[in-house]
């Protein structure tokens, strides 16, 4: 939806950009020298989960909005919504 003017930009799913890996530019890895050993026994951190954290609950509420049924179980699939 568009907050701007309130109107969905796309109507459906086969308009919708959904970026791909020709659209990511290249990554860069920065190891970062410094040794942490109360966050595991490796001392190593990851950063990338964070962004996967709200993509479970997003999808089970579409899936709510869409089916008026919700599903408190995850994966979500066919036989929990019948």
């Amino acid at each position: 939806m568009d907050h701007g003017f309130g109107r969905y930009m796309n109507h459906n799913l086969a308009e919708y950009h959904i970026p791909v890996m020709a659209d990511i530019d290249t990554i860069d890895v920065v190891l970062v020298e410094e040794e942490d050993d109360i966050v595991n026994p490796l001392g190593v951190k990851g950063i990338g989960e964070i962004g996967f954290l709200g993509v479970a609950a997003a999808v089970a509420n579409a899936v709510f909005h869409a089916t008026g049924k919700r599903v408190r179980d995850l994966p979500v699939s066919l036989d929990k919504l019948l």
